[in-house]
């Protein structure tokens, strides 16, 4: 009787307390991995383009791309037909103020520019990260 008694006070747990500590980047992490996976997933978010061109005729809307993509080869470019008129719009910004960069940039090479609100493609993935 002893040794059954003895035996199961043996196997018997305490309960404790855990504490996790964890570096506070580890949040930021998490964070940036949801922020990537919608990126991949291709979801539009709303932002801002900054419009370089409005005409009517198809070869100077792409000529203006073409001078675009010369001086800024790393930022996305969209030629918009939107009866009569063909458009290019650039950038896929998510704040206003880096629309304004760009196009403070650009008012020396292009004549009229103005910042659209729109739908705009998320940011493409660093591959070094």
């Amino acid at each position: 009787m002893l040794l059954l008694f003895s035996a199961s006070v043996v196997s018997a747990q305490t309960k404790g307390k855990v504490e996790v500590i964890r570096d506070p980047r580890v949040d930021t992490l998490i964070a940036r991995r949801a922020e990537l996976n919608k990126a991949v997933s291709g979801e539009q978010v709303m932002g801002f383009r900054v419009q370089i061109f409005t005409g009517g005729n198809r070869k100077d809307a792409y000529n203006a791309q073409t001078k675009f993509l010369e001086e800024f080869p790393d930022i996305r470019s969209y030629v918009i037909y939107s009866e009569p008129n063909f458009k290019v719009r650039v950038g896929d910004f998510r704040s206003r103020m880096e629309a304004e960069k760009l196009q403070d940039d650009l008012r020396k090479t292009f004549m009229g520019t103005f910042i659209i609100t729109e739908k705009v493609n998320p940011p493409k993935p660093d591959s070094d990260e």
